[in-house]
């Protein structure tokens, strides 16, 4: 269903108002962090019918069946969390423990920690458990003004343990006011009965895999771990193949590690986005560029591991790529569930503006999900989702630690949080 077909199913919803905001809408690179002083936000349904100055539209809070005074508080989009491993079982804090003592990523990886750890703890939980597991993660980023997010498999390396984790990212949808965006992942790691073996497991696993849980309806994006410990370039463009010939959009993990052209590979396919990209070099940055693929920057996963290769934001920026935040949520390498620590991490390690920092964590993580027609900025015709913050500047979103000026948070045009 298209926007036109929501709005028509909306028309006879009555009107709400939210006034007396200062409204970020994001709409404008050009305009940049500009506000609309005195604003007003008008929902009819779950759809945002008009946006602007009070003075403008004056029709509009005559005819509204509500009206929210914001107190002159500063609106924004809801926050999209475009990148996280939410669902799975247990946790690695014992990693913790080994990457201070020295261990580094790819050590614990091949000692047969990492990613693989997490399978056996993941695949002991039914989808129930797995609800249970992730409605506290999932309600810490409600609570920071989050609206849509998107969850990754990857850690059920089975057929059926990656249906059972997009079944539950599913249901996190139905239980509590969100947007899940679902991502196939099962090309995350080799299970320990085909280590050696990544092209049988493709064939048994990755691929038949992806069949059922498009035929089921479970998948948004197919995604993928592209490094010398993971997947090669040659073995994900098998699993892309497929993904293009069912019609599903693509994204990827590339060059966190090492440089093997992940990226590059990525936006020959058009992907969504390619994500981490500590070491992309300056024809990947171009060719994502051409494509329109999103850069994901996860500062997140940078501070856990202790990387210290940053990724190139100025070549980013050089090439015209957009940049997008996300928290990387996940049980190893970034236990994080805060969407504003990750956007104040993405300004202090990697060096963001704060008009970037807002912008990737709304707008370009809209973009990255391909929703930007949906969601990520305050527009007419957008799903009203939005977020009411306690703040007097938009850096404030950026530059506080551990704080959370949340006032209230609206989903389809309904408060949910306050």
């Amino acid at each position: 269903m298209d926007g036109n077909e929501i709005s028509k199913a909306d028309a006879g919803r009555p009107l709400r108002v939210w006034r007396n905001a200062r409204i970020l809408t994001l709409a404008s690179p050009v305009r940049g962090l500009e506000l609309i002083e005195h604003g007003v936000i008008v929902v009819r349904g779950t759809r945002i019918a008009s946006v602007g100055r009070e003075a403008d539209m004056p029709s509009a809070l005559s005819e509204a069946a509500e009206v929210f005074d914001c107190q002159g508080r500063i609106v924004t989009p809801g926050l999209i969390d475009c990148h996280t491993h939410l669902v799975f079982g247990g946790d690695r804090a014992m990693e913790f423990e080994m990457r201070l003592a020295g261990a580094t990523y790819e050590e614990i990886a091949r000692a047969g920690g990492g990613i693989v750890s997490s399978v056996k703890a993941t695949n002991a939980l039914a989808v129930e458990g797995l609800i249970s597991a992730a409605l506290p993660r999932l309600d810490t980023l409600l609570a920071e003004g989050v609206s849509t997010i998107e969850i990754k498999s990857g850690y059920g390396l089975s057929i059926e343990g990656e249906l059972n984790m997009l079944r539950a990212a599913r249901a996190l949808e139905k239980v509590r006011p969100v947007r899940v965006v679902t991502s196939y992942l099962a090309a995350h790691a080799t299970p320990a009965a085909y280590r050696g073996r990544n092209g049988d497991y493709i064939t048994d696993v990755v691929l038949p895999g992806l069949e059922r849980a498009h035929a089921e309806g479970l998948v948004d994006a197919v995604d993928g771990f592209c490094e010398g410990i993971a997947f090669s370039v040659e073995e994900m463009r098998r699993v892309f193949d497929r993904a293009r010939g069912l019609g599903i959009p693509v994204k990827l993990h590339a060059e966190q590690l090492s440089n093997l052209g992940g990226a590059r590979m990525a936006a020959s396919y058009g992907a969504l986005s390619a994500d981490h990209l500590e070491y992309l070099d300056a024809e990947g940055a171009a060719a994502m560029a051409a494509s329109g693929t999103v850069a994901v920057l996860l500062p997140g996963a940078f501070y856990a591991i202790n990387e210290t290769q940053k990724p190139p934001v100025q070549a980013l920026r050089d090439a015209g790529v957009p940049i997008a935040i996300a928290t990387d949520c996940n049980p190893g390498t970034s236990p994080l569930t805060s969407l504003l620590l990750a956007m104040n991490m993405a300004a202090t390690l990697f060096r963001l503006t704060v008009e970037e920092c807002i912008a990737g964590a709304t707008r370009e993580a809209a973009r990255a999900l391909g929703l930007l027609s949906e969601a990520g900025t305050l527009e007419a015709g957008k799903s009203a989702n939005f977020a009411i913050w306690n703040i007097e500047r938009p850096a404030e979103l950026v530059y506080r630690i551990g704080f959370n000026p949340l006032h209230a948070r609206i989903f389809k045009g309904e408060q949910v949080s306050a």
